[in-house]
């Protein structure tokens, strides 16, 4: 399946459904490929315009889901109606196809007992899930190259990282070149979901495309990050959409 991308503030993001990005991404693991998925909201792109590593490991991404309702809003000024695709979602249903298909998977990251209860949780749920290597995300930098080598020694076909970004994309792509025929995805504090340590949103919320708010409703220490990136990023997404307009007329003129 060839990808359709579309730009938002100079990143691309992927056009397409959320069955197709499941797809997608069973189809490069079948086929040995591996790829690195990033699960794109305007705060990632904040954070990138002001880290060139992370910027470049979002332009080298295999696939860039819109997870973020900004996202989503800025390629709807573009006249672009695609649907969010929420990275908690995507992952579930990765390892639903993953326990299906007999494919191993690992997991990095969250607290120690955190891990643990998502792990139990998952192999509950999913009666076939091979989880063939867990972590906590507290090591160091010196601690990397061990829990690479783990990787190396269990051969996963999907990595769920849980450090938040840009700390997740960046572990990431170190791993990448040691297990080239793996998928990575990091997927932010989704373990602490998962293990009942953090409620999500009601599902009203979630198809409103709200689950920001509840977040904040239920994390106030979230309000100072959020209300200082979502009015500027939106901001600028309504300037691009009026020069994308303005540049297409001069076009047909």
């Amino acid at each position: 399946m060839a990808r359709k991308t579309e730009k938002v503030l100079g990143y691309d993001v992927d056009l397409m459904t959320f069955d197709e990005a499941v797809s997608f991404v069973i189809d490069k693991i079948g086929k040995e490929e591996g790829l690195q998925i990033v699960t794109i909201n305007p705060e990632m792109i904040e954070l990138a315009n002001k880290n060139k590593v992370f910027s470049n490991i979002i332009k080298n991404a295999d696939l860039i889901v819109p997870d973020g309702s900004g996202i989503k809003l800025a390629l709807k000024l573009k006249g672009i109606k695609q649907e969010q695709i929420p990275g908690i979602d995507l992952a579930k249903e990765l390892l639903d196809s993953c326990s299906f298909m007999g494919y191993p998977v690992a997991l990095i990251g969250a607290r120690e007992h955190v891990i643990e209860t998502t792990v139990k949780r998952l192999r509950a749920e999913f009666k076939n899930l091979d989880i063939c290597y867990y972590r906590n995300g507290y090591f160091t930098i010196q601690k990397e190259n061990e829990i690479i080598e783990k990787l190396k020694e269990t051969e996963p076909k999907l990595v769920l990282v849980a450090l938040g970004a840009p700390k997740q994309e960046i572990f990431i792509q170190k791993c990448r070149k040691e297990l080239p025929a793996a998928a990575f995805i990091g997927v932010g504090g989704t373990f602490d979901v998962w293990s009942g340590e953090v409620e999500r949103a009601p599902e009203f919320f979630r198809v409103m495309g709200w689950e920001w708010i509840y977040r904040t409703y239920k994390q106030p220490s979230r309000l100072k990050r959020i209300y200082k990136t979502l009015p500027l990023f939106l901001f600028k997404a309504i300037i691009d959409s009026v020069k994308n307009k303005n540049h297409s007329a001069l076009k047909e003129n």
